[in-house]
């Protein structure tokens, strides 16, 4: 059963970025954010996870408890939600809907299984992969970073097996980036969101 997600949510398409922890993903968005202000915009995700130091409720997430999280799960309210290490993470259809009012393009940076759960909605976004040029590049990546221990990046690397081989799937994203170069990959990146792009800025000049 599908839901009508499409009908509620007018405003700029959103775009789904997924890749492996590695692939560049976040730098490839610094630099598009960077370059083109005022076009795009994070929603903000729910989590049962207490705030850190420094996070701030609505800004960072918004945290509730586990009892109104999967109530509004159960009740359509999420487009996409997991579960990681004992807490609910996920992103709800009004966190979208709040940043399309703004006249911006959404972008939701999630994983292969969130990915999945998207493709069950209406939501249509643009399927964005982001993937490194080899698993060897990868680990040396992970590896370069310095940041975590032998069992955590040996997981980290499982998941990105699994992430690169579903990425092939056809069908599954309209476009994928493979992160060589940096700014081979960000023309790349910018050609595929050309169209979306200038749409938003046309419509914020007329306005």
């Amino acid at each position: 059963m599908r839901d009508s997600t499409s009908k509620a949510m007018a405003g700029p398409r959103p775009v789904v970025f997924s890749g492996p922890s590695g692939a560049g993903k976040s730098t490839l968005l610094k630099k598009l954010i960077k370059e083109h202000e005022n076009v795009f915009g994070f929603s903000v995700s729910h989590t049962t996870r207490n705030p850190r130091p420094g996070e701030e409720n609505g800004r960072d997430y918004h945290y509730v408890t586990r009892e109104a999280m999967q109530a509004a799960i159960n009740n359509g309210e999420f487009i996409e939600s997991a579960e990681f290490s004992g807490n609910l993470y996920g992103t709800s259809k009004a966190a979208v809907q709040a940043v399309q009012a703004k006249n911006l393009i959404c972008i939701l940076d999630i994983d292969m299984q969130g990915v999945k759960n998207i493709k069950k909605t209406d939501l249509s976004p643009m399927y964005i992969s982001i993937q490194p040029p080899s698993m060897e590049v990868l680990e040396k990546r992970l590896r370069d970073r310095n940041t975590e221990s032998e069992e955590s990046l040996q997981k980290r690397l499982h998941a990105a097996n699994v992430d690169m081989e579903l990425s092939k799937e056809p069908g599954m994203f309209d476009v994928v980036i493979v992160n060589d170069n940096l700014e081979d990959a960000y023309k790349n990146l910018k050609q595929a969101l050309l169209e979306e792009i200038n749409k938003v800025k046309k419509a914020k000049a007329s306005s």
